[in-house]
């Protein structure tokens, strides 16, 4: 399981004319692309636990970066648990869990994490300085670029600890997820890979927002202008817009690199017959879209997310190199893989997405959820049919719609017009609002409410 922080469906199997991704599109082209998947919210930590137990965030309570699995759930099954209790050397190496320790008695191996690295004097004298005015939580430059191998930094060293764990497990039935942090920011990657892309030739994204959207549909993207060197203001000028595009694209073909090394060490041990390979990510990102940046919204481009699911060249009705349009969801990810292993698949508000990775064409599902709270009391409930999103911003208790949102996404990962309310698209509202209400209904129970404010 290859897991993935921050990366939207950006990439050259995905049919980006910029991001360079030669070892991702070679797996692409050894199993199923799905081009319509989506994760169930648009930040790191629900959205991971969603996929580690098959249960959707408004099921667990659980929508903010701030709170642990088992400091609510304790007797949620996860995925490590149930492959643990199964036979399975369960392996994390990297960011797999938001929380490092999260679920930690159910690895066989949890490898340390990585911390961010920064090498390059001019970042190192900025910190120092931040630390030496009293700052706390201190954060880097948003981006680095220093001339060194690829475990100078910590996707490198991911990667390095991934394939040792591929040989000392080899002989084992495992679960090993590998969670590369890149693209996340900072936008710290080894110059060389900075060097294949020339930053002028990236184009500036429209910073216009579409006409008549929610007012709290998009974030402020604090996350960002959080680090050492971002201006304050709204929208970025262009070069440091430029910039920030050129650092994550390094980023993406810097993991990219990094995917290439675990999947030629599987060649090399020759567990690629028998070991299914998924690579996923946990959301999608904005980089200057809508004059936004980051993710924590309900907009396409943010819940959008590239899947591919390989499965093991042994396996007789295995699918190579083809695309799927079904609408899949991450939080099927868990029943797909007890299907698989044929365990006793626990409650889960997923499916296995078997029957459509044995055939791509498979009719499949009408609609993708996901959401996004704005502080305790709105929550942005969201469904696509794969062509329009559907946004209503209720009431967290009483689901009172305070505010609607549809927009076309037939051929773009952007829309810039908010077409809720014209009488044009009044039948097609009338469709997606049934679909919406199909997992969240009018009359249903206040949304769970299970995070523990920040102190």
């Amino acid at each position: 399981m290859f897991y993935i922080d921050d990366l939207r469906a950006e990439l050259g199997c995905y049919g980006s004319e910029t991001a360079i991704t030669p070892n991702i599109d070679k797996l692409a082209s050894e199993g199923v692309m799905f081009n319509k998947a989506y994760t169930q919210e648009a930040i790191c930590a629900p959205s991971r636990m969603s996929t580690l137990t098959g249960l959707r965030p408004e099921t667990l309570g659980i929508y903010s970066i701030f709170t642990p699995l088992r400091k609510i759930h304790k007797d949620v099954v996860t995925l490590p648990q149930l492959f643990k209790q199964n036979g399975y050397k369960t392996i994390s190496t990297g960011k797999v869990y938001h929380h490092f320790v999260d679920d930690k008695d159910n690895w066989t191996e949890l490898v340390k994490r990585p911390s961010n690295i920064y090498l390059k004097e001019e970042s190192l004298n900025a910190i120092h300085q931040l630390e030496a005015a009293g700052r706390n939580r201190v954060k880097g430059p948003a981006y680095e670029d220093a001339d060194v191998a690829d475990d100078g930094y910590k996707d490198g060293i991911v990667a390095n600890d991934a394939i040792k764990m591929l040989h000392q497990y080899k002989d084992d039935k495992f679960l090993m997820f590998v969670g590369f942090m890149k693209p996340h920011l900072p936008f710290n990657a080894p110059k060389k890979y900075w060097d294949l892309y020339d930053k002028s030739k990236f184009e500036i994204p429209s910073k216009d927002k579409p006409v008549d959207m929610y007012n709290l549909a998009l974030s402020k993207w604090g996350e960002l202008k959080g680090y050492h060197g971002i201006p304050k203001e709204d929208p970025l000028n262009d070069d440091i817009t430029r910039t920030l595009i050129h650092g994550y694209h390094a980023c993406v073909s810097y993991m990219d690199a990094q995917v290439g090394k675990v999947m030629q060490t599987l060649e090399e041990l020759d567990l690629k017959k028998n070991t299914m390979i998924v690579f996923m990510s946990d959301h999608g990102y904005k980089i200057g879209e809508y004059g936004a940046w980051c993710k924590h919204s309900n907009v396409e481009i943010d819940v959008r997310v590239p899947l591919i699911i390989s499965r093991e060249t042994n396996d007789k009705k295995r699918q190579s190199g083809v695309v799927s349009n079904a609408l899949v969801e991450n939080v099927d990810i868990f029943s797909t893989l007890t299907d698989i292993c044929g365990f006793e698949d626990p409650k889960s508000d997923g499916k296995s997405l078997v029957p459509v990775i044995d055939n791509p064409e498979a009719s499949w599902d009408e609609v993708a959820t996901s959401v996004f709270p704005r502080g305790k009391n709105i929550m942005g409930c969201t469904a696509t049919d794969g062509e329009w999103r559907y946004t209503e911003w209720r009431d967290s208790v009483t689901h009172e719609i305070l505010g609607s949102e549809l927009y076309e996404h037939k051929n773009s990962l952007l829309s810039f017009e908010n077409l809720s309310g014209h009488e044009k698209y009044q039948a097609v509202e009338k469709r997606m609002k049934a679909l919406l209400e199909s997992q969240f209904p009018r009359d249903g129970v206040p949304f769970p409410q299970n995070d523990i404010p920040r102190k």
